[in-house]
């Protein structure tokens, strides 16, 4: 078996612009793979297919060897767009050996340590979170910034963060989970303060403190005496993004995106390197239906998974699919199909093209501070 062609495919997925990746073969196999990367899918697009030249002719089962060869060979590595190109095909060399064999792909990496996959989604207030819970979920993921409109004052973020956490554990009870996304808005010491507001509040993790880049900044947060447990990792790529992280035990929980940071193969070796330091793996994964599929066939088959983030506000995501993924009272089943378990409705898609103006017009609104200076989104 050989690969005969790559072919992307972008459509307007509601919040996002989702980026495809299909590879083909002389056998009639073709796999599935996703590279969404927001506000830069274009980008993206051309490096999946400057990368595929290094993997056409070649046998699609052999995916250790050809993801070493789509990161070694092109002598600039990491970042988001080579990574995010990199993972898309990955998850597609995967869905076809999965076929091939027969098997889904949690069985070829070792088989499932799980019966189902948990997962949390997102809510912003109080009927999002009540929403949630009735449908079943028993974790969800706020913001830790107030966001929406332009301006924001840093110095009433931690009194306005413990308020609506406060409510929201009033309202859904002790047993539920609430997860809090800061998106690395904050400087060290305004995200201690915001930590110590809600630290007795029972939040699971603080995401993203405090801007990925700068470790030292992180350590900051991580030795101030606060007990909410710190995550951070879908702003890094491969496992070389991941290694002093780890190594200094800097968080609890890593997040790595399996559309971004190297795909089903190498998530799977951050995992392992996670592991030996006792650290949990709770995936990025608010993009589209491949990556989200590709997620879970990983977590089945990693011991250290923690929980899995979905996005339910995109309608289209289960429109795209012939064979939706199932999710039942906040846990997604393990599919039983071979690959990845999903097949991509090509009409569809053609159906919701790209957006140039939905491209522009991200899902994470901009925010300002209070005298006009760009913040991070």
């Amino acid at each position: 078996m050989k690969i005969t062609d790559v072919k992307t495919f972008l459509m307007e997925g509601g919040r996002r612009q989702w980026l495809f990746v299909k590879i083909e073969t002389d056998e009639g196999v073709h796999g599935w793979g996703e590279g969404t990367l927001e506000r830069h899918e274009k980008a993206v697009e051309s490096a999946i297919h400057a990368v595929a030249i290094r993997i056409e002719g070649r046998d699609p089962t052999q995916v250790e060897r050809l993801w070493q060869s789509m990161y070694r060979h092109g002598f600039w590595k990491g970042g988001p767009v080579i990574g995010s190109a990199i993972s898309a095909l990955d998850q597609a060399l995967w869905d076809i050996t999965g076929k091939v064999y027969n098997q889904p792909v949690y069985k070829l990496l070792g088989g499932q340590v799980r019966d189902r996959v948990r997962a949390y989604t997102h809510a912003q207030d109080l009927t999002g979170a009540r929403d949630l819970v009735d449908e079943g979920f028993s974790a969800f993921k706020t913001g830790g910034w107030v966001v929406g409109s332009n301006e924001v004052n840093e110095k009433e973020i931690p009194a306005a963060l413990r308020e609506k956490i406060k409510e929201m554990r009033e309202e859904v009870g002790p047993d539920v989970e609430i997860m809090i996304d800061n998106h690395g808005r904050s400087r060290p010491y305004t995200a201690i303060r915001q930590i110590e507001a809600i630290d007795d509040l029972g939040v699971s993790f603080f995401e993203e403190p405090v801007p990925p880049e700068n470790l030292d900044s992180l350590a900051l947060v991580r030795n101030a005496n606060i007990k909410t447990e710190l995550a951070t990792g879908e702003r890094l790529y491969f496992r070389w993004g991941y290694k002093e992280l780890l190594e200094r035990r800097l968080v609890d929980v890593i997040q790595p995106d399996i559309c971004h940071a190297g795909g089903i193969s190498e998530l799977r070796r951050i995992a392992s390197a996670a592991e030996t330091e006792h650290i949990l793996v709770a995936p990025h994964n608010p993009n589209g239906p491949v990556a989200c599929a590709a997620s879970v066939q990983l977590c089945a088959a990693i011991p250290n998974f923690k929980i899995l983030e979905t996005a339910r506000d995109m309608p289209w995501h289960d429109t795209v699919q012939k064979n939706p993924l199932k999710i039942t009272d906040g846990f997604y089943e393990l599919p039983t199909e071979p690959g990845l378990g999903i097949d991509l409705d090509e009409a569809v898609i053609a159906q919701r093209p790209y957006s140039e103006e939905g491209a522009h017009s991200s899902y994470v609104p901009s925010v300002n501070a209070f005298d006009g200076a760009p913040e991070d989104v």
